[in-house]
């Protein structure tokens, strides 16, 4: 089954643990430290395999972990590194948060590798905290947290043409005429479910790649019909050939048609209107017109023609027209220097994470149960608890110093503590005196 879009969620490895232990061997009863460093979380690595064309896989697979860091061992052992995850995706994925909807990068590179997350870093083993003055540290240090994100992945088809027109104008038969390609082809609507790709080859001339984007009708910029399924895969196409069906076999008018579906592309990215766009007028093979009406194709040449648009008569069927048509939009690739589209990155994880920690970093609040407890929470606060040895006289003093430094002893005189009250953190709870 095909899939173009899917919500998955990631995490990197946590760092393992510092550990905390002693040289202990015969004929040396008071070795110094020697617990070892724990060791680093794993990375979340996506990659490009051009052997798949679809985001199937991530409709059964929705959760992504790297492995966690081992903790540091005894005899300055360093622990195990945790396993990095590889993500493979299609060659055209755009990887996005999924709350903000920003691009945090854009996998259109056919030897692209990409770390999202890395793992956090282990943490130092008691050796590393012996001083002059305390040479028997009793703390290590805790191993980096793993880091999260909930993503959207999005397959944008990379093509240097679009091939758009209403459903049934015979997009997959011209597909079918000029590559490769292999679309199956029906007469009736939406024969086309997912975007088919072919490679246009020119004798003297520079080929492209091609694709029938199915699925738009009036309202598909809104998402009605296929709509958002598949406007994506526009995005990236530098040209746009713009097929109608000249004839109105079924009845529409193909001028009426033309400013609908470019109406829908200015809706969805006013960018895509913008875009070169060539008119193919199919199924002249099927036009019959009394002497005194007028042409049909003439029709949409005088409407379009002065708005830049080219208008070619082709017949899909028969391949009248067809090599003109071609040739015309190679030059139009190479003139306007057309390049496939790639989304620059807006989202930065490890600096946005980096952010949040860097804010206030804690929380300051007085318990609703009990007036007199006040509750400190937060990054920094259960970090530094986590290497500092309250049990010692100079690490509760350093603790101290560190909750004066960062302002919380300010926060917490201004939310109305007293002497006597008692603060609690994680678990640990101190009587607050000045």
């Amino acid at each position: 089954m095909f899939a173009d879009h899917a919500k998955i969620y990631i995490r990197s490895g946590k760092g393992g643990d510092g550990h905390v232990s002693f040289r202990r061997e015969k004929y040396v009863p008071n070795g110094g430290p020697d617990g070892g460093d724990g060791g680093h979380g794993g990375d979340v690595i996506f990659v490009v395999d051009e052997g798949l064309n679809t985001l199937s896989d991530f409709r059964h697979i929705r959760k992504y972990c790297a492995g966690d860091g081992a903790v540091g061992g005894k005899r300055n052992c360093r622990g195990k590194d945790g396993e990095d995850i590889y993500i493979k995706v299609p060659l055209g994925t755009v990887i996005k948060e999924l709350e903000s909807d920003k691009v945090i990068m854009d996998m259109s590179d056919a030897r692209q590798e990409f770390c999202i997350l890395k793992g956090g870093k282990g943490g130092l083993g008691n050796q590393h905290f012996a001083t002059s003055t305390m040479q028997a540290p009793k703390y290590a240090q805790p191993g980096q947290p793993a880091k999260e994100l909930n993503l959207k992945l999005e397959l944008k088809v990379i093509a240097d043409v679009g091939l758009i027109g209403f459903p049934n104008v015979g997009k997959s038969t011209l597909l079918s005429r000029v590559t490769n390609a292999r679309p199956k082809i029906a007469n009736y609507h939406f024969t086309t479910i997912h975007p088919n790709l072919g490679v246009v080859d020119l004798e003297d001339a520079k080929g492209f790649v091609i694709a029938d984007i199915p699925g738009l009708i009036e309202g598909a910029s809104e998402g009605v019909g296929l709509g958002h399924e598949f406007l994506r895969h526009i995005e990236r196409t530098g040209v746009m050939i713009h097929l109608v069906d000249a004839a109105s076999t079924e009845g529409r008018d193909p001028i009426e048609d033309i400013y609908a579906i470019n109406k829908e592309l200015a809706n969805y990215n006013e960018e895509l209107a913008k875009r070169p766009q060539v008119i193919a007028a199919n199924k002249i093979d099927c036009i019959y017109t009394a002497e005194e009406e007028e042409n049909p194709v003439d029709r949409i040449r005088k409407e379009f023609e002065p708005q830049g648009m080219k208008v070619f008569a082709i017949s899909a069927v028969s391949g009248q027209g067809l090599k003109e048509l071609l040739y015309y939009v190679s030059s139009l690739i190479e003139e306007n220097k057309v390049e496939p589209i790639v989304f620059q990155q807006e989202y930065f994880p490890e600096l946005e994470m980096q952010q949040e920690i860097n804010g206030d970093g804690y929380t300051v609040e007085q318990d609703s149960e009990n007036d007199s407890v006040f509750i400190v929470e937060g990054p920094k606060i259960e970090k530094m608890l986590g290497y500092t040895n309250l049990d010692s006289e100079k690490g509760f003093a350093f603790f101290q110093k560190f909750l004066k430094e960062q302002g919380i002893l300010d926060k917490l005189e201004d939310i109305g503590i007293s002497e006597g009250d008692t603060v609690r953190m994680y678990g640990l709870e101190f009587d607050y005196y000045r």
